[in-house]
């Protein structure tokens, strides 16, 4: 059975499908999906941390299905703006599943990403696949994995 590691970019999908949609991403629905093809063993959802109840009802029911919730604390700029950044936490992630896994599940739009998805495929020999909303997904990203898989209406509540 194909071993099978997720990485959510929680805040880029939540932003990505809010734009194209003014929808949410069904992580149940993707998680059914993904477990029909092979064994997940690793699931990590990466999100910032604002203490409100909203959010963390959100996180938990992402604990529910099955995803390990990581969570950075929201930092607000003096300019207004908010940092709240998991790249390098999710390459880092990445880089040490793509050793012991089959499968490497990216759920990004971020064309930041598009090295690591490169690299994993040629140093580990994983498929290396990404999920993200259709022009809101780095083109660097789409071209950088084995299969992009488009966010549309079946993966939305």
């Amino acid at each position: 059975m194909m071993k099978i590691a997720v990485f959510a970019d929680v805040q880029n999908l939540y932003y990505t499908t809010r734009q194209a949609y003014n929808r949410q991403f069904n992580y149940r629905k993707l998680w059914q999906q993904l477990s029909a093809e092979g064994e997940i063993v690793l699931a990590n959802a990466y999100a910032i941390h604002r203490g409100d109840d909203k959010q963390m009802g959100f996180q938990q029911a992402l604990r529910h299905i099955g995803f390990d919730v990581k969570l950075k604390p929201y930092i607000q700029r003096s300019d207004g703006t908010a940092k709240g950044d998991w790249d390098v936490g999710i390459t880092i992630d990445v880089m040490q599943a793509a050793a012991e896994v089959d499968r490497v599940v990216l759920l990004s739009g971020d064309g930041d990403f598009d090295l690591l998805m490169q690299h994993i495929q040629q140093h580990h020999g994983v498929v290396a696949d990404a999920y993200g909303v259709p022009g809101l997904t780095a083109n660097s990203l789409i071209n950088s994995v084995n299969t992009f898989f488009p966010i549309d209406s079946d993966l939305l509540l």
